[in-house]
């Protein structure tokens, strides 16, 4: 199955609490991105391959700075933009909360390349603009600092890490409104799998349930709840 239609068919049937409850079953305990990382749109649901970005903090001007990124405002962040392929996800790490991570300009840039999202662990800003571009983007919140003389991105398409959860380029990320999840590339398939065959048992759980059957009933016949 291509991803087009692997990521529509998740998009459809699946929500991140049934494939974080496989990935329970399958001994990944700790896949989701911290519970500050959310929609800025509830309705946003979120699917695609990750490309992974690094970002670090900087205090020297850039007459103090002797680094290869001194003359660089933002450092490799054009760079790391213009490379989102079709259906990535736009993840970045590695800045403190002193400014703003994503904005309006690079919103519309993603949606001309047909990313699938923005994940970032910090703020984001242009709030109303991201919003009527109907982009789905994922943060820690809204904040309009600008990163220009704060922060630079020092790599992309590397591995990066957001408090212990590992993100690898290419790995699956699935979000909404309940949060986000790495699904690893040696899993995904079967993750994904069971996922639909446990939501589908639900379905038939939740119709047993409204026809009078009991918890304790639906369980022991199903197997979920």
């Amino acid at each position: 199955m291509d991803d087009t239609t692997f990521f529509a068919l998740m998009r459809q049937e699946l929500f991140t609490a049934v494939v974080g409850d496989v990935l329970d079953q399958l001994g990944y305990q700790h896949q989701f991105l911290p519970p500050g990382i959310m929609p800025l749109d509830l309705g946003h649901v979120l699917v695609g391959r990750a490309m992974p970005v690094l970002e670090a903090d900087v205090y020297a001007s850039q007459s103090g700075s002797a680094g290869p990124l001194a003359d660089k405002p933002f450092g490799l962040l054009f760079e790391a933009l213009d490379d989102l392929r079709e259906g990535e996800i736009y993840i970045a790490t590695g800045a403190s909360l002193r400014y703003a991570l994503w904005g309006g300009l690079m919103t519309t840039r993603a949606l001309h390349l047909k990313a699938a999202g923005a994940v970032l662990d910090g703020y984001v800003r242009d709030t109303a603009e991201i919003g009527k571009l109907g982009f789905p983007v994922f943060s820690r919140g809204r904040y309009a600092q600008d990163q220009g003389p704060r922060g630079k991105v020092i790599d992309w398409r590397c591995p990066i890490a957001i408090e212990g959860i590992r993100i690898a380029p290419g790995d699956l990320l699935f979000g909404d409104c309940e949060g986000v999840l790495v699904v690893p590339r040696a899993v995904e398939a079967e993750t994904i799998a069971r996922a639909l065959e446990k939501v589908r048992t639900e379905n038939q759980v939740a119709d047993a349930i409204r026809a009078g059957m009991s918890t304790v009933d639906a369980f022991a016949k199903f197997g979920v709840m």
